[in-house]
């Protein structure tokens, strides 16, 4: 597995990244087997993927505990990043949403994403994380100054309790006000051969400032494997509901465009999954590719994605077929 630099925080991490939203189980995700997560984060590790991704509520805690158990005996082999921001303890902030019988809120301030940190650490059973996310920022542009949550994630990296820092679902106006205020390393958002918005401005911005994209939803929640019916229909709660590519119509768009790549799979010898993910792969040298998994077969696959080295004619070719999925899914409103 190739390896990328987060940043210029002299941390480097595998170019694909496993991410532990899933193992949070909960409405988003249904029940789990912890057992099996365990495993799978370990068969991560051993197949060289280093970086395991997670958040203070994916699971309102349960993921966490469960990439802490996993990473107990293994901690010098991890790059490991968690999220503050998102909270359920008091109404400090501002609302979110509501799940699992839980209101959460976006708060920011550095006394709360203090608290987030400490709960981590003792969930995570580590004294330190590699890279800090913020996971949303407030609704109300400037509600907690920037500055401010800065100021507190730099006294962090100070004190050796986090090594980098990053922010999720920005904006590039708080890009700026990040990077004036310290070192921001990485950012993360969703990114996908059908959705590529952040090729508008964060991307050309990141690539710019020599910052890391991490891109979640590579293959779209599943949906780009080539083996989701036309007529599948997530169930109320579940993480795809209401999500523009996971309607009756939108699928069958993305069935047709992935059924064009039969040639491209016996070429690479591999499946449509592994070409979508090597196509992200080969898409800018400032993206990490992270993927979800929570079964050993899950990674199995992913990481086969790394293996498969498109030519330009051939990544040329997927997105023109990417490009013209996306305007037929556009005219449907």
């Amino acid at each position: 597995m190739k390896q990328r630099e987060i940043g210029t925080s002299g941390i480097f991490a595998s170019e694909m990244s496993m991410g532990a939203w899933a193992i949070g189980g909960g409405t988003w995700w249904g029940d789990n087997d912890d057992a099996e997560s365990v495993r799978t984060i370990h068969a991560a590790l051993d197949q060289g993927i280093n970086w395991i991704d997670t958040a203070r509520v994916y699971g309102f805690g349960h993921s966490e505990e469960v990439v802490g158990k996993a990473v107990k005996d293994r901690r010098h082999e991890v790059i490991l990043s968690t999220k503050c921001g998102l909270q359920w303890y008091d109404d400090g902030g501002e609302y979110h949403f509501t799940g699992d019988g839980h209101r959460v809120h976006r708060d920011l301030r550095p006394q709360a994403i203090r608290r987030d940190l400490e709960l981590s650490l003792k969930a995570l059973g580590t004294d330190y994380i590699d890279v800090y996310y913020t996971h949303w920022q407030c609704k109300t542009y400037g509600l907690v100054p920037i500055a401010e949550t800065m100021g507190e994630l730099m006294r962090m990296k100070e004190e050796g309790k986090i090594r980098a820092i990053g922010a999720s679902n920005v904006q590039v106006r708080h890009l700026e006000e990040y990077r004036q205020s310290g070192q921001l390393d990485v950012i993360q958002e969703k990114y996908s051969m059908l959705d590529r918005r952040v090729e508008e401005e964060l991307l050309p911005y990141c690539e710019a400032n020599s910052v890391t994209l991490q891109t979640y939803s590579p293959i779209e929640q599943g949906l780009l494997t080539g083996t989701v019916p036309d007529s599948y229909v997530p169930r109320p709660g579940e993480a795809r509901e209401n999500k523009l590519w996971w309607r009756p119509q939108t699928i069958a768009i993305a069935n047709e465009m992935m059924a064009g790549w039969r040639d491209l799979t016996d070429q690479y010898n591999c499946s449509i999954a592994n070409l979508v993910i090597a196509w992200s792969i080969k898409r800018s040298p400032r993206f990490n590719i992270l993927c979800g998994a929570r079964k050993l077969h899950q990674i199995a696959e992913n990481v086969k994605s790394a293996g498969v080295e498109l030519t330009n004619e051939d990544f040329a070719r997927m997105e023109a077929d990417a490009d013209q999925a996306i305007l037929r899914a556009k005219a449907l409103g």
